[in-house]
């Protein structure tokens, strides 16, 4: 054993000894059984790494008082003690056993070649709909794809394998991204369990990518990657208090993704802070075979969307106020109208009200685009799996989830599932007729309308809600969103920390055009810088009523 191999030996054994380990290798799945009570408020451990930026860890690197080894065995002993015991978050479904390695590997890189980027040797989380052909599985939460291992990477966990990020595990999600049930709870899969609000642990962190945007919040750590289809992204980062992007449709490649709907389906980035999330966005985006759609983002993309991110970018900036999204909680409305008085001072011009034509309008025909795309598109992306996979078809996945109806439907059924195996294939009118009225009226009719009007450079609006109580028995209970409109156009949408209700995040949405990431960026940094609202979770038991928010 070498000198420098027995200070990082004795620096891994003093980590799990403080995080009362008693070494530093996880179990490799969190699985779904009962965890223990709360943590006390308190008792979770201090943590060495806990809210460094990619460019502290990166600074730290260089200098050689850190290496991705150290980085990623803390991040992997984080995961044990907050993960799997202590407050049992259940944000993480599995680490990745080849992690160390991997990271030892990118160490030796930097030390002969130098760093590829700023995402080299940093540890990454990835939703559990995103392919790796590793040693972990995919399976968007579902004990119907256990042990199933993608043929190939998706294209973002390759691009990120290619950034030299190391790939630490899977996330825990809301099942099949939320699409089971009309009665769902949000952060709960058959595979992981129920995830936890780390801010408050009876709440809920929201989905379908709950357990990206809570491991990001509780610094079990330094990225990850969410999905989202309708508010997936932006709702978790809301409420849990991180920042989360989710992109233009076809900035960022679908393939390898367990899908939803082509037509609203996106990855995206989520971080601590919105610099961060640009650096994480620059590894992924790009054209690519596998994916259609990402042929329309040639000429729109940005080399490095870090050098739009300006903290006076909001001077001059002409901001819609969406005052339709306004008005489901008193103190949402206090918080939202204290950030636009910040945007004001900070030189940005407000248009009040620029509402968005036509909100509301296409509830409906959206979830039955959704309903018909899931049929076809899960069925193209199971056969795909090749002839080792477990199902083939939706079908087959509804009768498995009846065959095994204890561990996959205790708390609630699969309504949406049943309701997208009777629908007909793409060609029906039906299909076709919704799609068209969907983006006319969230595209050209909407959000492109009253930016038209009122020469907007961006929209705001709440992202949504305090965390709820989470309700196994009567599943969710949304308060209130924004997240449709950009969401069915396939537009950008970032979310904000934007205060608290006590102690519970809430977020702000800075929604734009196809396109315009870099200009929300831009916004959404210069807010970021403005108002600092980002706080580490406390893991109290329940909402301190106390603490006036």
């Amino acid at each position: 054993m070498t000198a420098g191999t027995r200070r990082e030996f004795l620096w891994l054994a003093s980590l799990g000894s403080a995080l009362g380990l008693s070494g530093v290798s996880v179990p490799s799945a969190a699985g779904a059984s009962p965890r223990p009570a709360a943590s006390p408020a308190g008792t979770v451990p201090a943590f060495e790494l806990e809210e460094l930026t990619l460019d502290e860890l990166q600074r730290r690197m260089a200098a050689g008082t850190l290496t991705s080894r150290r980085l990623t065995a803390a991040y992997l002993a984080r995961i044990a003690a907050l993960d799997r015991r202590g407050p049992a978050l259940h944000h993480v479904i599995e680490t990745n056993p080849d992690a160390l390695a991997i990271a030892d590997s990118l160490d030796a890189e930097r030390r002969t070649k130098g760093a590829r980027g700023p995402l080299h040797g940093i540890p990454v989380l990835l939703k559990d709909n995103l392919d790796t052909h590793d040693r972990n599985t995919t399976t968007a939460g579902s004990l119907a794809l256990a042990g199933s291992i993608p043929p190939r990477d998706s294209t973002v966990a390759g691009k990120l394998r290619q950034a030299g990020a190391v790939l630490l595990g899977k996330t825990n999600l809301s099942e099949w991204a939320n699409i089971r049930s009309t009665h769902s709870t949000s952060g709960w899969s058959g595979r992981g369990g129920l995830a936890r609000n780390p801010y408050v642990l009876d709440r809920n962190p929201c989905g379908s990518s709950s357990g990206s945007a809570a491991a990001v919040a509780a610094n079990l750590c330094a990225l990850a990657i969410g999905t989202e289809t309708d508010g997936s992204i932006v709702c978790p980062s809301s409420a849990n208090g991180i920042v989360g992007l989710k992109p233009t449709l076809g900035l960022v490649s679908r393939a390898g993704i367990i899908p939803i709907a082509h037509s609203q389906d996106t990855a995206g980035p989520m971080a601590r802070t919105v610099r961060d999330a640009a650096m994480l966005l620059n590894a992924i985006v790009g054209a690519d075979d596998r994916d259609a759609a990402t042929a329309d983002s040639a000429g729109h993309g940005v080399a490095d969307y870090t050098r739009t991110l300006d903290a006076d970018g909001l001077r001059g900036a002409r901001i819609g106020v969406v005052r339709k999204a306004f008005g489901f909680n008193a103190r949402v409305d206090r918080l939202m109208e204290d950030a636009l008085a910040e945007m004001v001072r900070r030189g940005a011009v407000l248009v009040d009200p620029a509402d968005i034509p036509h909100l509301g309008e296409y509830d409906e025909t959206e979830l039955d685009v959704l309903l018909y795309e899931l049929k076809a598109d899960l069925a193209a992306y199971l056969q795909a799996l090749g002839p080792a996979a477990p199902v083939k078809s939706l079908a087959d996945v509804i009768a498995f989830n009846e065959a095994h109806r204890a561990e996959e439907m205790p708390y609630f059924g699969q309504e949406l599932f049943i309701r997208a195996d009777a629908k007909g294939p793409l060609t029906d009118p039906a299909y076709r007729d919704a799609l068209e009225k969907n983006r006319r009226l969230a595209r050209t009719e909407g959000i492109d309308a009253v930016m038209d009007e009122h020469k907007l450079d961006a929209l705001v609006a709440p992202t949504g809600g305090p965390a709820w109580t989470t309700d196994l028995v009567n599943g969710d209970h949304f308060s209130g969103g924004s997240s449709t409109a950009p969401a069915v156009a396939g537009y950008p949408n970032i979310n904000v920390p934007a205060g608290d209700i006590f102690g519970l995040p809430v977020g702000i949405s800075f929604i734009g055009r196809a396109w315009s990431e870099a200009t929300l960026l831009r916004l959404a940094f210069a807010f970021e810088q403005a108002t600092k609202f980002r706080r580490a979770p406390r893991f109290l038991p329940t909402v301190d009523l106390g603490q006036v928010g």
